[in-house]
């Protein structure tokens, strides 16, 4: 009976696929969009995937899932198809016959990951092995690996996926992955903020809830360890974006340094500067560069701003200042239960001047999940982009990230 559900759900979700891409394609074919639109990535997307295309009533507002990547938001629009194309599309190592045993960085401006990436806990790495670039591998299903689609329509869409992954200490953790991207329609993205938006603004939003599920027959604990939810979003870098974050303020031996900013060596005063009340990171993908603030400094909530395409996004995470957050550094002498809640990444060139993108990343993290057989933690991660003037977008950054958008522009300056 099982097997029977099993072969009629993946028929019925083939039937919907089929029609959507089918619809996508007519749509398309009437015209050939400029590369930089969402219609010109939405055909080149339909080419290595049947996508599904969450949409606003008047198709303004779209964005774009790939079941056979991973569940991946690709990337959106808040002004149709030939709209500006919001998230980091790597063209070529999506049309690559190649499979980099590392990470295939296909992009996508919203991808589901597990943590931690380094240390005692670490799934990055076999166990033994020095934890440096060589040694490193992405789990093969959040890197290669299709998921599977549980439900769609224009509106919302679930994914699921059943994996296993081996951490650094040998032990070997089975779960399941629920995944929901919904459509948040332009009328509910101020409520949701409590702000007000001007009719000049241009919105597209989607809400992310991530689930993952022990099932395992013994329970996830130190001894064992254990992993977390990791949400990256890959936006495209510009010499003008900015990546904002609002830090709380107060005694450090409360709360922990403001962030950890050394990452890849400590990053230089002209990608990183520090106000009274947050961090700005210049994401012009020329310097690779991250940072990371703990639960007790994060407000949850970032933003990037780029005056050169009028875009003003912001990313809103679930957070408890109360729970164990893992240290994901390549480090398996340092305390697994002493980690970052939220990373900003900037892209640039390695040693070997080699570059995978460049993009910008705005992450957030789950909580470690210690789990019982059965139990479930969840994650939640939403993306909200706003397009339009600078006058029209600053009562936005002033009441989201304390902000106007006249100190971004000229923080670096």
């Amino acid at each position: 009976m099982k097997t029977t559900s099993n072969y009629l759900l993946l028929l019925l979700a083939g039937v919907y696929l089929w029609s959507c891409t089918s619809q996508n394609k007519k749509e398309q074919d009437m015209k050939t969009f400029e590369k930089g639109t969402f219609g010109y990535d939405l055909n080149f997307l339909s080419e290595k995937d049947s996508l599904i295309v969450l949409k606003s009533e008047d198709g303004e507002a779209q964005v774009i899932v790939s079941p056979k990547y991973q569940g991946k938001v690709f990337t959106s629009t808040a002004n149709g198809l030939a709209g500006k194309s919001i998230g980091f599309v790597n063209y070529d190592v999506l049309n690559s016959t190649v499979i980099d045993e590392h990470m295939n960085g296909y992009g996508g401006e919203n991808r589901f990951w597990l943590g931690p990436e380094g240390g005692k806990y670490s799934i990055y790495f076999e166990p033994g092995k020095e934890q440096v670039f060589a040694n490193w591998h992405t789990p093969k299903p959040i890197d290669i690996e299709p998921w599977d689609l549980k439900q769609a329509d224009t509106k919302e869409v679930s994914l699921i996926k059943s994996m296993e992954v081996t951490n650094y200490q040998g032990t070997t953790l089975s779960l399941d992955v629920d995944r929901t991207i919904r459509m948040i329609d332009a009328s509910d993205v101020a409520k949701a903020l409590n702000i007000s938006l001007d009719n000049q603004v241009k919105t597209v939003a989607y809400a992310t809830e991530n689930a993952i599920t022990n099932k395992n027959d013994f329970e996830w604990t130190k001894e064992t360890g254990t992993i977390c939810i990791w949400m990256l979003d890959m936006f495209i870098p510009s010499d003008k974006a900015v990546t904002i974050i609002p830090f709380q303020t107060g005694d450090e031996k409360q709360l922990g340094k403001i962030a950890t900013t050394n990452y890849f060596g400590e990053i230089p005063a002209t990608h990183l500067k520090t106000t009274e009340n947050a961090l700005y990171l210049k994401t012009d993908g020329k310097l690779r560069a991250k940072l990371g603030l703990n639960a007790l400094r994060s407000k949850s909530i970032a933003g990037n701003y780029d005056p050169i395409t009028n875009r003003l996004t912001i990313t809103v995470f679930d957070q408890d200042k109360n729970a164990s957050y893992l240290n994901q550094e390549w480090n398996p002498s340092k305390d697994p239960l002493v980690g970052d809640a939220m990373n900003a990444y900037n892209d640039g060139p390695l040693e070997d001047g080699s570059i995978m993108g460049p993009f910008l990343e705005v992450e957030s993290v789950s909580p470690a999940a210690f789990l019982k057989p059965e139990e479930k933690l969840s994650h939640k991660h939403t993306v909200y982009h706003f397009i339009g003037n600078e006058n029209a977008l600053d009562p936005i950054a002033k009441a989201l990230l304390g902000v106007s958008v006249n100190e971004i522009i000229h923080v670096f300056n």
